[in-house]
């Protein structure tokens, strides 16, 4: 590009330089030779009337003095008279190489003066080697500019070249490079914009698939705990129907725990959000987790408002809760109790324990990704609330020790009695 541009805007200047250079030349040329015909029809004249003067005063002609006078001149001089005289001063110029001017008088005196062509020509040389010395200047600077000007395009071009291959490379970080040129500026603006949204969609996918490896491990592990029961209740074949029904439920569980999380990578979890019995998706949590506190020797229980309503999603809150309840036997202590209550604006879910609750130097960021006091991922509560932000509700910490989650959704509907169970 750089050589196309220099070669196009020598020929524009050769061009340019041609129509200018090319007329200025032949009217320089005709200008110095008029200037020598009227230096020379003006000295004619001149010389008739110094022959008219003198012819008056009856002197005669000194021909030396002509000839200081007038250097480089060849003058003839007639007089009519009886017989007609003649003057001639200087030397006669080579045939074919002289230029002339006459001049009369009313009284019969001629005057002829001549010049030799040579000094002409040498002048109108020199003044056409200066418009060519002129004109080579000219496209010697029209050159620089178009060098530097080449320089100041091409080398932007190069670089938002370097910055596109950057990209489709995997490198999305923004150059923020700007150049003064405002086309090749909104290159960059629209190169910037681009790199942080393949940036943001990038750092999106790597979270969905770090988010997917953990919220999948929760159900899982439900799905690993019924078939153990399936295994150590296989003489009971009750037992082995429910627990295998039950693993059948958590196997739904895990597929609708991919279409959340496919759901929510896409933004789409509000538009979803409809009303969903609370009691459902905590019944169904509750009892999936209690052999889990069973064989840890803990209990977990279900009191609080029954009959509530909220908008929600039903996998999204069922993994907030979950999430919590994991929390809760991994790093609390003592019984569970997951309770509900409501107001006019908030149905709230709580999810306690008896342990030793949250240090004050992770209560602040507990919430942040990779943050953990038990040597957990660091995730599960990040993900947490971001399903239940995604719902259009929250999840907050309301009391360190014990620790106490709750939940907060928009209500559906009034609420309903108070009750209180036991263990579900």
């Amino acid at each position: 590009m750089r050589r196309r541009l220099l070669s196009s805007t020598l020929v524009v200047a050769a061009i340019a330089v041609l129509l200018l250079g090319v007329p200025l030349g032949v009217v320089v040329s005709r200008l110095i030779v008029e200037d020598a015909n009227q230096q020379l029809r003006a000295e004619a004249t001149r010389l008739v009337g110094e022959v008219e003067y003198a012819r008056i005063q009856e002197t005669p002609l000194d021909p030396q003095q002509l000839e200081q006078k007038y250097p480089d001149r060849y003058i003839q001089i007639y007089v009519n008279g009886n017989p007609p005289t003649a003057t001639v001063v200087g030397t006669s110029p080579q045939s074919g190489h002289s230029m002339h001017e006459e001049a009369k008088s009313d009284s019969g005196i001629y005057v002829r003066v001549s010049r030799d062509k040579a000094q002409v020509e040498q002048d109108v040389r020199a003044r056409l080697l200066l418009i060519v010395a002129l004109a080579a200047a000219a496209l010697a600077v029209a050159v620089g500019l178009a060098i530097v000007q080449s320089r100041r395009l091409t080398l932007p071009l190069q670089d938002l070249a370097k910055i596109a291959e950057r990209l489709g490379s995997g490198d999305a970080r923004p150059s923020k490079h700007r150049y003064g040129i405002p086309e090749l500026d909104r290159v960059a603006e629209v190169l910037d914009r681009s790199a942080a949204r393949i940036s943001d969609l990038i750092t999106r996918e790597r979270e969905f698939a770090t988010d997917a490896s953990h919220q999948l491990r929760t159900p899982l592990t439900g799905l690993t705990m019924r078939l153990e029961e399936i295994v150590a209740a296989s003489d009971e074949p009750a037992v082995v129907r429910e627990e295998g029904e039950a693993a059948i439920v958590q196997a739904e569980r895990l597929t609708a725990v991919i279409d959340e999380l496919l759901a929510a990578a896409r933004r789409q979890r509000i538009a979803q959000a409809e009303p969903i019995s609370v009691d459902e998706v905590l019944i169904q949590q509750v009892t999936e987790w209690e052999p889990a506190f069973r064989r840890a020797g803990r209990s977990v229980s279900l009191g609080g408002t029954r009959g509530l309503k909220a908008l929600a999603t039903g996998g999204g809150l069922g993994q907030v809760v979950a999430s919590l309840l994991e929390n809760s036997i991994q790093h609390g202590g003592g019984a569970v109790s997951v309770s509900t209550s409501s107001s006019d604006n908030y149905i709230v879910i709580e999810v306690a324990d008896e342990g030793p609750g949250i240090s004050d130097e992770i209560a602040p960021k507990v919430f942040e990704r990779n943050v953990s006091g038990g040597g957990g991922t660091g995730l599960g509560l990040t993900l947490a609330r971001a399903l239940a932000a995604a719902d259009g509700g929250r999840l907050e910490l309301v009391r360190r020790r014990p620790a106490v989650f709750a939940i907060f959704l928009r209500p559906a509907e009034v609420p309903g009695r108070r009750v209180v169970t036991g263990p579900a």
